[in-house]
């Protein structure tokens, strides 16, 4: 986690964050004209970018995709309390999957994320529903827990939104872009300073505690969002959106506080870019 810190240390760490913040605001604005749930979702063509932006340019890409979701909410009118909770969760959105790669054990293709092979695209597509349910289940318990919206609803969209289209032309997007990022000398692990990246053991326990929070903790809150386990509303949630679902509420919080506990013992792979250019 040191270099989603120490990156603001470093120049052109801050001109990537500007630059991807403003490329994502930019394709997320004109879709606010079609609403899915007014004054919350839309059609979101600007989710094909997290994560390819995270496994090119790690934690730019997280503060580039929060900061850029923020100011999408602005300019497109939509900001509100639960921008704090969108912030959040774009942040992961960014974050998790160049902090999960080649950190997932036998699920993970322990190679540069190429997308040259069924590994690395398979890998590639575990990250993306990882970093996708995460987002969703952060902005949609959010909303619940400030009783603007149910996590049936939200949860459910956000998700087919982060999931959908990045899994279809992210592993394109990927094997266009990283060989010629990688040239450049411009990939995340190129440009900062070892020693201002995180270091340690912590790594794979960090991104299995990610993973499995990100997917269980998003299907539990949608199943006792439904009603799984004959949970009740709370009284006045049908009638005005007040108040929002008690155990979803109660289900969400733990599996948020793992999502940061993950974030803060996770520890990316630098060395697979590093072998590709030995072997180059």
């Amino acid at each position: 986690m040191r270099e989603l810190l120490t990156m603001w240390k470093n120049t052109r760490m801050i001109v990537l964050t500007a630059l991807i913040a403003a490329v994502y605001a930019a394709v997320l604005i004109p879709f606010k004209a079609i609403p899915l749930v007014p004054g919350f979702t839309e059609i979101r063509v600007a989710q094909v970018i997290p994560p390819a932006a995270s496994l090119l340019f790690g934690p730019a890409a997280a503060w580039g995709v929060a900061m850029g979701n923020l100011l999408g909410d602005i300019m497109g009118s939509t900001f509100g309390l639960g921008s704090l909770f969108g912030f959040v969760g774009n942040f992961l959105l960014g974050a998790i999957p160049y902090m999960l790669w080649g950190r997932l054990g036998p699920l993970s293709s322990n190679q540069e994320p190429t997308m040259r092979g069924s590994k690395q695209v398979a890998e590639f597509l575990i990250v993306t529903v990882a970093s996708g349910l995460a987002c969703a289940f952060m902005v949609a318990w959010g909303l619940e827990v400030l009783g603007l919206f149910p996590f049936t609803v939200l949860g459910s969209i956000i998700a087919i939104n982060n999931v959908l289209l990045p899994a279809v032309l992210g592993p394109v997007l990927m094997a266009l872009l990283y060989p010629r990022v990688k040239r450049w000398g411009l990939l995340w692990s190129d440009i900062l300073d070892p020693a201002d990246i995180g270091a340690g053991k912590t790594g794979g326990l960090g991104a299995w505690i990610m993973l499995l929070a990100s997917v269980v903790g998003w299907a539990l809150c949608l199943f006792l969002s439904l009603g799984g386990g004959g949970q009740l509303l709370m009284p006045g949630f049908a009638q005005g959106g007040q108040g929002g679902a008690v155990t979803v509420v109660a289900a969400g919080a733990p599996v948020a506080l793992l999502l940061l506990a993950g974030l803060v013992l996770g520890r990316a792979r630098t060395d697979l870019s590093q072998r590709g250019k030995k072997a180059a």
